[in-house]
């Protein structure tokens, strides 16, 4: 009866990993037209004690092949124990500081900064990200093209050659594959506030954050599923190697726990049923393993089940992940056998302890 309810299980995993794969497949990737560029854009970058990351975002920001006089960019400072200076650049930076009104600091530093960007285009990223030299003018050549307020856009690491970022790298390359791949199937329900667009007239619409302030992450994925359940056709995924957006992946294993668990803590009130579903899917993937390797171990399941069991997971999460991978940075996956045997313990881990434990943010704790 065990070996059935497991078996049942991921054959379930399996059909909604499969669709997502279908989806990722129905999603065209699409390139900047080489259109002229008119579409003005406030970057709204909220920052934590990035002293070290900034200078190297800016600096990638004053090489966009883009009108400077077409962007801003405003930096908001969250209560920073140093002060970050500007230098000179071409385009216009503007620092500010954050007005908490809220539990979420990243939702009130965007909140901050609308009330004095000069043009309708918002775009969020973080500190620590870098673009390429075509962002904006893929974003320019989409809106241009496209009857759309909302646009969600691709997020990648750059990695070194140890096991800790290339583990990152998969896990992100599955959540972005699932995340194209939900778009492709009609059914988004998750972005990447690093790489996110929309209008400023369509955040006040849909009222901002209000519903969701309470949780100290989310300012994408909340807001993402608001505007899909209100306005679907005005909400588009643009899946463009000239739109991805390069990010750091950390350095040591406790701080991508409490990542993770920031980002598995939003599950539960996720608006998406799609979303929620999935969510409970996955987990119930992962730790049909995690129970499986224990009722192995106590001869309550035969090893060639269990084997069967991993196989089943790994070839269509390996499917996907390839996919994923090939389309954000064309780099040779590394590691993906051992990544997906430990990846379920880690997974279930994250899952069950965002469900009750506390995790660390830039310096703070949150519930």
């Amino acid at each position: 009866m065990i070996t059935i309810v497991l078996y049942m299980i991921i054959f379930f995993y399996c059909l909604a990993i499969i669709a997502l794969t279908y989806g990722f497949t129905k999603v065209n990737t699409i390139e900047y037209s080489s259109l002229t560029p008119k579409t003005k854009f406030s970057i709204i970058v909220p920052f934590r004690n990035e002293t070290e990351n900034l200078p190297i975002l800016l600096d990638s920001l004053s090489k966009l092949n883009y009108p400077m006089k077409l962007f801003e960019v405003i930096l908001v400072d969250d209560e920073s124990d140093e002060r970050f200076q500007v230098s000179d650049f071409r385009f216009q930076v503007s620092i500010i500081k954050n007005i908490r009104i809220s539990n979420s600091p990243k939702k009130d530093a965007i909140v901050t900064a609308m009330q004095i960007v000069n043009t309708n285009w918002i775009i969020t990223t973080d500190a620590d990200c870098t673009v390429s030299k075509n962002w904006l003018l893929a974003l320019d050549n989409y809106i241009q093209f496209h009857d759309v307020t909302m646009i969600a856009g691709a997020v990648t690491y750059d990695c070194d050659d140890s096991f800790l970022h290339h583990f990152q790298q998969l896990d992100l390359a599955s959540l972005q594959g699932a995340t194209i791949g939900s778009f492709g199937i009609k059914k988004g329900f998750m972005c990447n506030g690093a790489n996110f667009v929309y209008t400023k007239s369509f955040f006040q619409e849909l009222n901002g954050f209000n519903g969701n302030d309470r949780i100290a992450s989310g300012d994408d994925v909340f807001l993402l599923q608001k505007a899909i359940a209100q306005f679907p056709e005005k909400v588009h995924y643009l899946k463009s190697e000239n739109n991805i957006v390069i990010t750091k992946p950390l350095n040591d294993w406790k701080s991508l726990f409490y990542q993770r668990v920031r980002w598995a803590s939003k599950t539960s009130s996720y608006q998406s049923r799609f979303g929620k579903g999935l969510g409970l899917l996955v987990f119930g993937g992962n730790l049909c393993l995690v129970l499986g390797s224990s009722f192995w171990i106590f001869g309550f399941v035969s090893f060639p089940n269990i084997f069967l069991l991993f196989a089943l997971k790994f070839t269509v999460d390996a499917v996907l992940i390839y996919k994923a991978n090939h389309f954000l940075n064309k780099s040779k996956i590394s590691y993906l056998i051992l990544s997906s045997f430990l990846y379920p313990f880690f997974s279930t881990g994250v899952a069950l302890y965002s469900l009750f434990g506390k995790y660390e943010w830039k310096g703070r704790t949150f519930k």
